[in-house]
């Protein structure tokens, strides 16, 4: 398990071309807003609900729902509840490496590329 100023990942499995991480994103924290250039990731909430950014787009979904991030894709994940978010990301692509990242805006103050 990785803490992040946000909450924290686990890798549940990782293979060729693919990793699965638990996500837990604590109440009004978000990750930033990013995008990968060599995976597709795949959300899956199954406690809370998440604000989701994907490209133009920002729309919740809840428990039981999924969506999907496209390779190249910017995209933001928060937790506008008051209960921890947890869900299930799967990440498909040539290169699943954790600095496949480049960050336009972060809440924490690390390092973003624009």
């Amino acid at each position: 398990t990785v803490a992040r100023p946000w909450g924290a990942y686990t890798v549940l499995q990782e293979g060729l071309g693919f990793k699965i991480k638990r996500i837990a994103v604590k109440p009004g924290a978000a990750l930033s807003l990013q995008l990968h250039h060599r995976r597709s990731e795949h959300w899956v909430v199954v406690q809370g609900e998440a604000r989701v950014t994907n490209g133009d787009r920002v729309y919740p979904i809840g428990v039981n729902e999924s969506t999907f991030i496209p390779v190249g894709n910017r995209h933001r994940l928060e937790n506008p509840g008051v209960e921890p978010l947890l869900l299930i990301e799967v990440q498909c692509g040539a290169y699943v490496g954790e600095d496949d990242i480049v960050r336009f805006d972060d809440r924490y103050g690390r390092q973003t590329t624009a």
